[in-house]
C-alpha cells in the first residue's frame, strides 16, 4: 500500500516507467498504489490501463510542488476529483502561479500534508484532509503533539527509486534541471534516497505500534474507485453531437451529402448511391457523424475565407468526405479501399488530415477553440536523445567541452575512457529515452464532449492554447480522436502564385485551381511529369522523386497517386520499390508475383504499395478478421508496435496463414514485406490528396512558371534553398535583380519578366525599415535620389548602408562605393541602429569631390553572398582557376560505363547508410550549362572525398544508368577554389580576376539562360 509513487514523468525527477512500478508493487505484494506524479498527469491513464495486468489496484493524484519543495499530494477518489486535481494544477501551471499551503477544498479527491513540514494544526483539517507521515518520520512523530490525532495520520512512504543507481540518476536529473555541477546541487532539490518500496510484510514490521497509520493509509486508497474502459468495447470521448441531437446529426449528413451530389457527381449511377449509403449506415451504427460534421464545419469556415486547403488521411476514402468537401479526391475513381477508411470492426473513426497555408493555419486554430466547447491541443513527449544527454551530463560532470564531443562520437570505445567518461556513458544510456519535458503534437487538436481535466491536466505552450499532458497513443487508449490541423507551404505558394498571375497579367481569364480533372487531362502537366522537370511543385520536387518519376515515365494521375506511395522508405526498404519498377516497365515481369498478390493488388502489379494493402494481405492472404487486420495495420505505425493486441494478431497473421495451406517460406516473405513497409506507406487517399497538390502545382508551373517561382521564392522555397528557385525562374526566361527602393516590394515581385528581390530578404534589415521605405514611396512617390531617399524615410546609417551594398540605389546610376561616402556623409552623426526621426527641413550637407573609386569584378557577387546568401551571378564566375577538362550533364547518356569528370555547383546532399551500416551519400549538383547533375559517393569514397560545403565540385567516377536515369558514381571528389573576395583583395590580384574574365561571362549566359 503507497499513496505517493512517482515515474518518470515526474519530470527530470522519476527513473522508474509506470509499468516498472506495477512490476515492482506485484513483487512486494503491494496491493494498492497510488500514481502520483510531480506536477504531472501523463502517466495517469496508462496507468489505470495497465494495472489490470497486475494484482494492483490502482489509484491516481498528483503530488503539489513548488520546485521540489512538496506541498501536498491529492488522491482522486473518482474521475470527478481526478478533473478537480488536474483543474487545479492547470490553472497554476497556466497562471505560473506558486501553490500554497493550504489546498483547495476538494470534494471529490483527498489531500494529505506531508508531516515534516505541515504547520497548521490537525484538528482544523477538513474531513478530506490528512497528514502523511513517512518510515524515518516516525521517531519525529514520537514527540509531536500531532501524534495525539490518530485520526488524521496515515501512511506517506514515496516511491522513486528501486536502488541506488536510480537515485544517482535522479540526482543526476536534478543537476540538469537546476543547470548546476553535480557537486553543487544543493540536498533540497533532491530526493531522499529511502524513497524506495518495501514489501508489505516487512513494512509493517517497522511500524510496530504506528500501524494504524497503514491501516488509515489503505482505507484511503479503498475509498478511491475512479476505472476507466479502455480498447474496443468503450465509446469515443470525442463531441458526441455536433448540432446537439443525434437525430439532428442524422439528418444533417444525409441533407448534406445530397448536396454535394449536385457539385462532386452531376448525374451519378448507382454505384455512387449505393456507396453513399453504405457509408451513410456505418458512419451512424459506429457514432462518427459529429466527427464528420466538425471536419464538415471545419473547412467550410476555410472556404467562406478563402483559405487553400487539403483533405487527407485514411478519410480520403470516403465517398461521404468528398460530398462533403472535406477532400477532393473521388474515392470511386480511384477505386478507393473503403474498409481501410472505416468498417464494423473498427473503433477509431477514420484519419483526416487537412493542411492549411502556414499564414492561415492559425486562424482556423483560433476558429476551433471558440467555435466548440472543451478544446485542447494535444501533447506530445520530447525525450532525451543519447548524444544530448550525454552532454548534458558532461556539463553536470564538469568536463570540458573537447572531453563532451569525445564522449559525443558514436565509434567511442568504452574501455579507452576514464572513471567520469565512463560514468557519463552508464547513465546517459540509463536516462535516454527518458521524458525530458512535455511538447505539442504537430497538428492533433482535441474536441471533448467532456471537460478534458476528466483525464488530464493541462499547460500552457507559448502558442497560448491549453495543451493535454499526454500523447496520440493515450488519447486513442481513452477513445479521444485528435483531429489533424496541418499547415504547409505549398498551399502558400499555390494561393499567392494565383495573385501575382492577377497583378502581372492582368488581362489574362482568371484560374480555376480546383478544376483537377482539366489538369489531369493537361498534355503540358503530362510532359513536366514525364521528364520530371517539377521543381518547386508540392511532394514531386526531390531528387528522389525526380528520379523515381524519370524511371517510371509516369504522365498521369493514377501513376503519381502510385509514385507519391512508392517513394517512401518502406517500400524502398522491402526491395519492392524495384520491383514495381521493373513490374510497371516490364509487362512480362508482373508474372513474378504470386497469384495471391497479383489478384489481391492488380493496379500495382501484385506489389504493396499503400497502406490498404496491409489489411488486404491481412484478410484475404491470411485470413484475419478484418478487426484483426486493422490491429495489424494500426500496429505497424510502430505507434502500437509494444502492445500486446499487435503481438496477438502478429502471430494470427502466421498461423491463420498456414492453416490456409500456404507455405512457411511464403508466409514469413509476405510478413517481412508487410513489416518492413507498412509503418511508412501511405494510405491510397492520402497518397491522392498530396498528387491533387501536386497536380495544381504542376499547372501553374507549365503556364506561370515565372509568377510561380515568384510565390515559392516569397514563401521562403520547398525542399531547395531560395538560391534554386532563383535560377529554375531564369531558366523559364525571367531576369532576376537586386532588391531596389523604387520597384520592390517587402516580398519579392514580378515585372513582366523583371523579378526584383523582396527587401525581406536582406540580412539585418529590420522591417521596421521596409516598412517606412515603402510608406514614403507611396507618400511621395518615387525616390529621385539617395539625398531624397534620406530626407524621406528616417533609417538608420546602419540600414541604408545595407540597402545601399544590397544594389537597391542603383537607379541612381552611382557606384556603391561613392553612394557609401555620401551615406557616411549625410549619416554619419546618428547613432548606430537607431531610426532618425523625419524633420521638416534637412540641414545642408558639405558636398566633397571623391575621386575616381575602383570597383573589381564580382564585389557585386560577394555583397550578395553575404546580404542575400547566394550571389545573383552565375556561381562558376567565382572560381580562382579555369573550369578543369570535363562533361556536361547533357553529354552523359553517350557515356554510360566511361570515366567522366563532371564539374557541378552542389544543390544538396542527402546522407543514408549502407547495407553494412556505412555512411554514404547522394549528391545533387547543377553543371555549367544549368542542368542537374547526379552522383553517387558510396561509403570508402565519402570518408576519404568528404563534402565541404556549399560550393563547385570536380567530380570524377563511372557514368551508370538505371532505367533512363543517369548518375556519375564518384571515385575521387575535390571542392574547387574560389577567388578571394576582391573588396579585400590587393590590386595584382583584382588584375589576374579581370583578366579571366572574358571566358568567364560567356559561360555565364548559358547558365543564366
Amino acid at each position: 500500500m503507497y499513496l505517493n509513487c512517482h515515474s518518470y514523468y515526474s519530470l527530470r525527477y522519476g527513473t522508474l516507467k509506470p509499468e516498472e512500478l506495477l512490476q515492482l508493487a506485484d513483487r512486494c505484494e503491494v496491493q494498492d498504489l497510488a500514481l502520483t506524479d510531480v506536477n504531472n498527469t501523463s502517466a495517469c491513464m496508462d496507468f489505470l490501463r495497465l494495472a489490470p495486468k497486475y494484482k494492483v489496484r490502482p489509484v491516481v493524484g498528483i503530488d503539489f510542488r513548488n520546485g521540489a519543495q512538496q506541498c501536498y499530494v491529492g488522491l482522486a477518489k473518482n474521475q470527478d476529483g481526478f478533473a478537480e486535481l488536474a483543474e487545479h494544477l492547470s490553472t497554476h501551471a497556466h497562471t505560473g502561479t506558486p501553490f500554497e499551503e493550504r489546498a483547495p477544498r476538494f470534494r471529490n479527491a483527498f489531500v494529505i500534508y506531508p508531516f515534516r513540514t505541515f504547520k497548521g494544526r490537525p484538528e482544523a483539517l477538513a474531513s478530506h484532509e490528512f497528514i502523511g507521515v513517512r518510515l524515518k518520520d516516525l521517531d519525529r512523530l514520537r514527540f509531536s503533539p500531532i501524534r495525539h490525532h490518530q485520526k488524521r495520520l496515515v501512511l506517506m512512504q514515496t516511491v522513486t527509486f528501486r536502488t541506488k543507481k536510480d537515485f544517482n540518476a535522479h540526482r543526476l536529473l536534478r543537476a540538469i534541471d537546476n543547470n548546476t555541477l553535480l557537486s553543487k546541487l544543493p540536498k533540497s532539490e533532491e530526493g531522499d534516497p529511502g524513497d524506495c518500496m518495501w514489501t508489505a510484510p516487512a513494512t509493517r514490521r517497522l511500524l510496530n505500534e504506528y500501524d494504524f497509520l497503514w491501516k488509515h493509509a489503505q482505507t484511503l486508497l479503498r475509498a478511491c474507485d475512479f476505472t476507466m474502459r479502455f480498447g474496443a468495447d468503450q465509446p469515443h470521448r470525442n463531441l458526441h453531437t455536433y448540432s446537439g441531437s443525434t437525430k439532428q446529426d442524422v439528418k444533417l449528413i444525409r441533407k448534406l451529402a445530397h448536396e454535394g451530389l449536385a457539385y462532386r457527381y452531376p448525374e451519378p449511377g448507382p454505384e455512387i448511391l449505393e456507396r453513399m449509403d453504405k457509408e451513410l449506415t456505418i458512419i451512424e451504427e459506429k457514432g462518427f457523424v459529429s466527427y464528420f460534421l466538425i471536419n464538415w464545419d471545419i473547412t467550410s469556415y476555410a472556404r467562406s475565407k478563402g483559405y487553400f486547403y487539403v483533405g487527407r488521411g485514411s478519410g480520403a476514402n470516403s465517398i461521404i468526405a468528398y460530398l462533403l468537401r472535406i477532400t477532393d479526391v473521388d474515392p470511386i475513381e480511384l477505386d478507393l479501399y473503403f474498409e481501410r477508411f472505416i468498417n464494423l470492426y473498427r473503433q477509431n473513426p477514420p484519419d483526416f488530415d487537412i493542411d492549411f497555408s502556414w499564414t492561415d493555419r492559425d486562424d482556423v486554430t483560433r476558429y476551433i477553440f471558440e467555435r466548440f466547447p472543451h478544446v485542447t491541443l494535444l501533447g506530445a513527449y520530447v525525450t532525451f536523445q543519447y548524444k544530448a544527454v550525454v552532454r548534458e551530463l558532461g556539463k553536470v560532470f564538469g568536463l570540458p567541452k573537447h572531453e563532451i564531443d569525445k564522449l559525443s562520437d558514436a565509434q567511442l570505445r568504452y574501455d579507452d575512457l576514464d572513471h567520469l567518461g565512463r560514468l557519463v556513458l552508464q547513465y546517459g544510456a540509463l536516462i535516454q529515452d527518458f521524458p525530458n519535458y512535455l511538447g505539442i503534437h504537430a497538428a492533433g487538436i482535441l474536441i471533448s464532449q467532456e471537460p478534458i481535466y476528466r483525464y488530464s491536466a493541462t499547460f500552457l505552450p507559448p502558442k497560448g492554447y491549453p495543451t493535454t499532458h499526454f500523447d496520440m497513443v493515450v488519447a486513442e487508449d481513452i477513445g479521444l480522436y485528435k483531429f489533424d490541423i496541418l499547415s504547409q507551404r505549398g498551399l502558400s505558394k499555390i494561393k499567392d502564385t494565383l495573385e501575382v498571375v492577377r497583378y502581372n497579367r492582368p488581362l489574362e481569364a482568371p484560374i480555376d485551381i480546383h478544376d483537377i480533372k482539366a489538369f489531369k487531362r493537361d498534355p503540358n502537366v503530362a510532359d513536366l511529369l514525364r521528364h520530371a522537370q517539377a521543381i518547386g511543385c508540392f511532394y514531386v520536387e526531390s531528387p528522389a522523386m525526380r528520379m523515381l518519376l524519370r524511371k517510371l515515365q509516369v504522365d498521369n494521375y493514377l501513376g503519381l497517386v502510385a509514385a507519391s506511395s512508392v517513394i517512401r522508405p518502406g517500400v524502398a526498404q522491402s526491395g519492392m520499390m524495384r520491383e514495381y519498377i521493373q513490374r510497371y516497365r516490364f509487362p512480362e515481369r508482373r508474372q513474378d508475383a504470386h497469384p495471391v498478390m497479383l489478384d489481391l493488388m492488380p493496379d500495382t502489379y501484385g506489389v504493396m504499395v499503400y497502406q490498404e494493402d496491409v489489411i488486404k494481405v491481412a484478410h484475404y492472404f491470411a485470413g484475419l478478421t478484418l478487426g484483426e487486420a486493422d490491429v495489424l495495420r494500426r500496429g505497424m505505425s510502430g505507434k502500437f508496435r509494444s502492445r500486446e493486441e499487435f503481438n496477438k494478431a502478429q502471430q494470427a497473421f502466421f498461423d491463420k496463414a498456414e492453416a490456409k495451406g500456404h507455405a512457411p517460406e511464403l508466409v514469413a516473405e509476405i510478413w517481412r514485406q508487410v513489416e518492413s513497409f507498412a509503418g511508412y506507406a501511405f494510405a491510397k487517399g492520402h497518397s491522392a490528396s498530396y498528387a491533387v497538390e501536386s497536380y495544381q502545382s504542376l499547372f501553374l508551373k507549365a503556364y506561370y512558371p515565372r509568377e510561380y517561382m515568384v510565390a515559392t521564392i516569397n514563401n521562403y522555397g520547398g525542399f531547395y534553398r531560395t538560391e534554386l528557385y532563383v535560377h529554375e525562374a531564369r531558366k523559364h526566361g525571367a531576369r532576376v535583380e537586386p532588391p531596389c527602393v523604387n520597384r520592390g516590394q517587402a516580398e519579392s515581385v514580378i515585372v513582366g519578366r523583371t523579378i526584383f528581390m523582396g527587401m525581406s530578404f536582406i540580412k539585418s534589415l529590420d522591417f521596421k525599415t521596409i516598412e517606412r521605405v515603402l510608406e514614403a514611396r507611396a507618400e511621395g512617390g518615387a525616390f529621385t535620389s539617395l539625398e531624397d531617399f534620406v530626407a524621406r524615410v528616417p533609417a538608420s546609417l546602419e540600414h541604408t548602408t545595407l540597402l545601399v551594398r544590397a544594389g537597391a540605389f542603383r537607379f541612381t546610376g552611382e557606384g556603391k562605393k561613392e553612394l557609401l561616402w555620401r551615406v557616411h556623409l549625410l549619416l554619419g552623426k546618428t547613432k548606430k541602429d537607431k531610426h532618425r526621426p523625419q524633420t521638416l527641413f534637412q540641414p545642408p550637407v558639405k558636398d566633397f569631390d571623391l575621386p575616381a573609386l575602383f570597383t573589381a569584378a564580382h564585389e557585386d557577387a560577394f555583397d550578395e553572398l553575404e546580404l542575400l546568401g547566394f550571389p545573383l551571378s552565375d556561381p562558376f564566375l567565382l572560381l580562382a582557376e579555369p573550369l578543369p577538362e570535363h562533361a556536361v550533364a547533357r553529354q552523359l547518356p553517350q557515356l554510360v560505363g566511361q570515366e567522366v569528370t563532371v564539374v557541378g555547383y552542389q544543390v544538396t546532399v542527402k546522407p543514408t547508410k549502407s547495407k553494412k551500416g556505412q555512411r554514404m551519400f547522394f549528391g545533387t549538383f547543377l553543371d555549367a550549362e544549368g542542368e542537374w547533375l547526379d552522383t553517387v559517393h558510396f561509403p570508402p569514397v565519402a570518408e576519404k572525398f568528404p563534402f565541404r560545403g556549399r560550393g563547385v565540385y570536380a567530380v570524377r567516377g563511372t557514368v551508370s544508368e538505371e532505367f533512363g536515369c543517369i548518375s556519375v558514381e564518384a571515385q575521387w571528389m575535390e571542392k574547387l577554389p574560389v577567388i578571394q573576395d576582391p573588396r579585400y583583395a590587393e590590386a595584382s590580384t583584382v588584375t589576374r580576376i579581370r583578366a579571366n574574365e572574358p571566358q568567364r561571362s560567356r559561360r555565364s549566359s548559358r547558365w543564366q539562360h
